[in-house]
């Protein structure tokens, strides 16, 4: 009877990691795949590039805006009928963006982020609950699925728009497919798995608690900043590249190559970083990535414009994943996870959706991408201060 079991115990693993994994394929690309499209709704809309901005900032402040609710919700339905309804959320989402109404669209906008931001939440709590002695390799996993999804988004949005003939918004509506198969995989998965309860009074003062602590802090702002950095540049890099010169295909691609070298990097940074008990030096050398792509972008963007993308892709899938795995390995347990969790990436993506606004609005005030682009160089710093802070080797609250 043993080897059966072992050999079921396996199976019910495996399984588990894919329903993961395929969950985390969806918190991406409904937003990143607006960037290849910006200038097609700009046109279609007559709207501003900064309320053209909005298409990606208005999902990334829900995810700051609604991340405090996932743990309240966990804890009254369990992490698995969350996520189904977050799920069916983000499906109802993607279908509004089809009407050609702007506030319908944003509308859809919402509920897209609304959705994402349950996912982006109940993620680490997931891994360290199902997988405590897997965590670094989990999250390695769904980091880099995360930045592959959003890669994945970048490259193919325009050619699978020339393929299908169809308008930019029935384009986006085709991760619609995507959300529906991951409803079949996780509806079955609702129905008998559960979060253990813990006390409301219990939970409101470890909140409290975590709003007073430096360490908290750090974590919460790392997030928050290198998040901005991500969404801000996957918004506008197409665009600055097709105001270089570049046709919009070639600029999707070198934002999906961004990407592929963020897959690598978000895949194997937290088995490096779980190998040493302060992730500071890693988040100070990553960081460094980030201001050579800067610079290159400011100084020459029609020049090696391949060799910036991969200095802001090392930058994008290193800190994204240091970002997530910091959450869990400043947590002693999956309460302060959850926690930690909400905190860190509500009050993080909050600051985050300033970043594509931000950068359109200076676009649209200054007539070009150079004072953008000093902007988030210099915002590099306090993103590499935050993250060494963060790197320490303590626990929350203690």
């Amino acid at each position: 009877m043993s080897a059966p079991t072992a050999t079921a115990t396996r199976r019910g693993g495996a399984l588990a990691a894919f329903a993961v994994l395929l969950l985390a394929a969806n918190l991406r690309p409904p937003v990143v795949g607006v960037a290849p499209l910006v200038d097609q709704a700009r046109e279609d809309l007559g709207v501003s590039s900064g309320v053209a901005g909005l298409l990606t900032s208005l999902p990334v402040l829900c995810f700051g805006l609604l991340a405090p609710i996932a743990p309240r919700l966990a804890r009254r339905w369990g992490l698995e009928r969350l996520l189904v309804t977050a799920l069916v959320v983000l499906a109802a989402g993607i279908a509004l963006r089809l009407v050609d109404a702007l506030v319908v669209i944003l509308a859809g906008s919402v509920l897209v982020g609304t959705a994402i931001a349950v996912g982006n939440v109940s993620l680490p709590t997931l891994v360290k609950r199902d997988f405590p002695h897997r965590t670094g390799a989990m999250t390695g996993a769904y980091s880099m699925v995360l930045t592959g999804g959003g890669a994945l988004a970048a490259a193919i949005t325009v050619p699978l728009q020339r393929l299908t003939g169809l308008d930019w918004q029935y384009t986006l509506g085709l991760w619609g497919l995507l959300t529906l198969a991951t409803l079949v995989v996780w509806a079955p998965r609702a129905r008998h798995r559960a979060v253990p309860s813990q006390p409301v009074g219990e939970a409101a003062a470890m909140r409290r608690g975590l709003l007073r602590d430096r360490l908290a802090w750090q974590v919460t702002l790392f997030m928050g900043l290198q998040s901005l950095q991500f969404y801000a540049t996957s918004a506008w890099i197409p665009t600055i590249y097709v105001d270089a010169g570049r046709s919009p295909a070639e600029a999707g691609l070198l934002l999906s190559l961004a990407g592929i070298v963020g897959l690598v990097f978000s895949a194997t940074m937290p088995s490096l970083a779980m190998r040493r008990p302060s992730q500071s030096v890693l988040v100070t050398v990553t960081c460094g990535f980030y201001v050579l792509g800067y610079l290159g972008l400011i100084v020459a963007p029609g020049t090696l414009p391949a060799l910036w993308m991969v200095l802001v892709g090392i930058a994008q899938g290193s800190n994204i994943a240091l970002g997530l795995l910091l959450i869990t390995l400043r947590s002693p347990d999956t309460a302060h996870t959850s926690e930690l969790s909400a905190m860190a990436q509500g009050i993080g993506y909050t600051l985050a959706a300033v970043g594509p606004f931000g950068l359109g609005a200076l676009y649209d005030l200054t007539g070009g991408w150079t004072v953008p682009l000093v902007v988030m160089t210099v915002l590099v710093v306090p993103t590499a201060l935050m993250g060494i802070g963060a790197g320490r080797d303590r626990h929350v609250l203690s």
